[in-house]
């Protein structure tokens, strides 16, 4: 019988799935504003993003990556490694090549620049799910998690996450002592500060 993150799992790929193209395409559109707007994105250093999978009904990044790229900023995406369990950051520039990981999400190409996630100041993360606490659920692989764990607690980068409004969980999700929690999440309806 499958565990009850599985079952939420399920469900809230269901529902971003649902929403319509039009709907999607304003949802990245206000993400985009509300993050500008926010301020945060004038902090020093790199910023951290991902290409989505669309398909499964992920936010569209490219208006942020245009935003962060229109501001100067120096971006990186992840990369899967192989077979592996393990992500790491690549440079990533308006046209820098792509290659579809196993996932069939574009990531940078090998000979891509390698960042030291020491240097990466904001890390904007994909979600299939949060709740009003900050936690994050993910699709299960613990990429994040672990790419995270291997950086000290006080050289983290702030944790945003990037989605629906309607992937917010009102009862609180359930969560493993490994699991790193979010600063921040910015929905259509807007930017919250967790802690």
């Amino acid at each position: 019988m499958p565990d009850s993150s599985s079952k939420i799992r399920r469900k809230y790929r269901i529902l971003r799935r649902s929403i319509p193209h039009r709907e999607q395409l304003a949802n990245a559109g206000y993400v985009a504003r509300h993050l500008i707007n926010s301020g945060l994105l004038l902090h020093k250093g790199v910023i951290a993003a991902y290409l989505p999978n669309q398909a499964d009904g992920e936010l569209d990044t490219a208006p942020l990556l245009a935003q962060i790229w229109a501001m100067g900023k120096r971006l990186v995406l992840p990369v899967v490694a192989g077979n592996g369990p393990l992500m790491d950051f690549f440079d990533h520039q308006p046209d820098s090549r792509l290659v579809a990981n196993r996932y069939g999400i574009p990531e940078p190409a090998p000979g891509s620049a390698h960042i030291n996630g020491r240097a990466i100041a904001i890390m904007l993360l994909p979600l299939v799910a949060f709740d009003n606490q900050g936690i994050r659920l993910g699709m299960g692989a613990g990429y994040y998690d672990r790419y995270l764990g291997r950086l000290p607690r006080r050289l983290r980068p702030r944790l945003i996450g990037i989605g629906h409004e309607i992937q917010r969980s009102p009862q609180p999700l359930a969560h493993e002592s490994w699991d790193v929690p979010l600063d921040d999440v910015i929905t259509e309806r807007g930017w919250q500060r967790f802690r």
